[in-house]
Formats: structure tokens, C-alpha cells, sequence
């Protein structure tokens, strides 16, 4: 299959990638997971369901990730690098502040598996993270035939597209460009970086690498929809 590399910049005040949370806590993991992404692209074209073919296209191409920090000079003269900064904890009680008599209402309480009222009441508390003022470079392999429509339906979203969550909104053009290999979109990524004073801190590469630490994460998604099903991928972070 031929392929070209489209070019994302994620940047936002807030972003979330979960790639194994439940539902009292909401993990994020440090970078961008594949099913984020293929999840943004399937909200840009307006692409509802289990999606199950265009999935099944995708899920065996790879995608880098680049994180960048941001570089500060001193009166001195010398330039310095930021570290990341914190996850930010967000706490939630969901299903408080309803009332149960109302039917609307009452949809919104969380309730047994089989569909009761829960003892003691509904309210159930819940830990999000997010990752703070964090801003990636993404390089994801896609079908030649898919890439001018995944590149139109990012400039022209049919819904909102987000980073990792409803709440995480970029704060910068998403889409960067077509490329016809990914040295040349690292090249421009690293432009783009350049303009905003940011030096790369780590890559995430798809495979094993000798030169990083290898691990394998659940982000392939394999069926969208009301049941998502997901695989498993094994991808290296090499840091700068």
C-alpha cells in the first residue's frame, strides 16, 4: 500500500490521552495514542459508528510522536530548557445534584447493572489527569488515497476534534501538511518548533528500538462506537 505522512501539531492548554483508565480514575499517558488520533480524524469527517474497515486500513501504519519544551534565554545570554509540567488532577462527583424524580434527570445518576438505584445513592468520585501546556508534532502514516480527506476534514471538521477530551481544545492549527516521507515531515515539525522557541525533549516511535525504552500500550483501536475494542501495539520513547 502507498503511503503519506500528514503532519499534526497538538497544542492546547490541556491535554488527555487514556489508554487504560476506569472509570473512577482518568489516566493520561505522556504523549498521543494512536486511537486519539484516529479518533480525532473519525470526528473531523463526520465519521460515526464502529468504523470497523477504515480501523482495520489504519491500525498496522506507523505514527511518531515528537514532544517539544519550551527554551528560555537569561540575561546572560545562556539558553534553558523547561522541564514538563505536572499532570494536573482534576476531581469530579458524578451523578450529584439531581433529582431522582425527574425523568431527565434522574438519566444522569449513575446506576446498578441492572438499572437501579444504587445503594446509598449514585454519586460516584472520579480523578482526571491531564497534561499541562504540552505541545507534540505528530507524523501519522496514511493510505495516499485517505490523505487529502483526512487533510479537508481537518481544515473543515464536521464536529469538534479535541485533544484526547471534550475539554482539551487546541490552541493551534492541528493539520501541518501532506509529506511524501516522514523525514521530510520531522523536517518542517522541527520548523514549526523553531518559530515557537521549542526544543525537542522525546520521541515515541512505533516498534522496538534498542536506542529508548520499548513497552507496549492497548490503543490500536480495532471497533468504535457504543463497544470499542482495542489492541495492543509495543512502541519505543527515545529520549532527546
Amino acid at each position: 500500500m502507498k503511503t503519506r505522512c500528514l503532519l499534526l501539531w497538538l497544542e492546547g492548554p490541556l491535554q488527555s490521552w487514556g489508554a487504560d483508565s476506569k472509570f473512577g480514575r482518568r489516566d493520561t499517558l505522556w504523549f498521543p495514542t494512536k486511537s486519539g488520533l484516529l479518533g480525532m480524524l473519525c470526528a473531523a469527517m463526520g465519521a460515526s459508528g464502529e468504523q470497523r474497515e477504515l480501523l482495520e486500513e489504519m491500525a498496522d501504519l506507523d505514527q511518531t510522536v515528537i514532544s517539544y519544551i519550551r527554551l528560555t534565554r537569561q540575561k546572560s545570554g545562556k539558553t534553558v530548557q523547561h522541564d514538563s509540567e505536572p499532570l494536573l488532577q482534576d476531581f469530579h462527583m458524578v451523578g450529584s445534584g439531581y433529582d431522582d424524580t425527574d425523568p431527565w434527570q434522574s438519566m444522569h445518576i449513575p446506576k446498578t447493572m441492572e438499572g437501579k438505584k444504587a445503594v446509598g445513592g449514585g454519586q460516584k468520585m472520579t480523578y482526571r489527569y491531564y497534561l499541562q501546556d504540552a505541545k507534540f508534532a505528530v507524523i501519522l502514516k496514511v493510505p495516499d488515497s485517505k490523505a487529502k480527506i483526512f487533510a479537508d476534514a481537518l481544515q473543515n471538521p464536521v464536529f469538534d476534534i479535541y485533544l484526547g477530551r471534550k475539554n482539551c481544545v487546541p490552541t493551534d492549527f492541528v493539520f501541518r501538511g501532506i509529506f511524501d516521507n516522514e523525514k521530510d515531515a520531522i523536517a518542517a515539525a522541527g520548523n514549526i518548533a523553531a518559530g515557537k522557541n521549542l526544543a525537542e525533549d522525546f520521541r515515541v516511535i512505533s516498534g522496538e528500538d534498542s536506542k529508548g525504552e520499548s513497552f507496549t500500550i492497548n490503543d490500536v483501536p480495532v471497533q468504535f462506537g457504543p463497544v470499542k475494542k482495542y489492541r495492543d501495539r509495543r512502541v519505543t520513547r527515545i529520549q532527546k
